[in-house]
């Protein structure tokens, strides 16, 4: 979540925040669904074409097309940075918590 004030996308499985910050293509990007196997080894099986798929797709993008690439890294800080941060996450612990 750090990574996402500086602009930096996501590329990750969906769990955790990223199941929630997650708009492909736009802060991110995801690798896998969002079904992930109880085998360890039959998930990294089902999500290595799908990296791979996705990285033919992103080096492209950060290497030649550098307006897109920004707009990416704007989009990330805007709705990603803008609501994972710990001043959300202590007013909503002090709600949910407290009142």
């Amino acid at each position: 979540m750090k990574a996402a004030h500086n602009g930096v996308p996501s590329l990750s499985v969906l769990d955790g925040w990223w199941l929630e910050g997650h708009i492909e293509g736009i802060t991110g990007w995801s690798i896998g669904g969002t079904d992930i196997p109880a085998d360890p080894a039959r998930a990294n099986g089902a999500d290595a074409p799908d990296l791979y798929a996705k990285l033919d797709a992103i080096v492209p993008l950060y290497r030649g097309d550098r307006g897109r690439w920004l707009s990416v890294m704007k989009h990330t800080i805007a709705l990603n940075a803008s609501y994972f941060n710990t001043h959300r996450m202590v007013q909503q612990y002090a709600i949910n918590a407290y009142l």
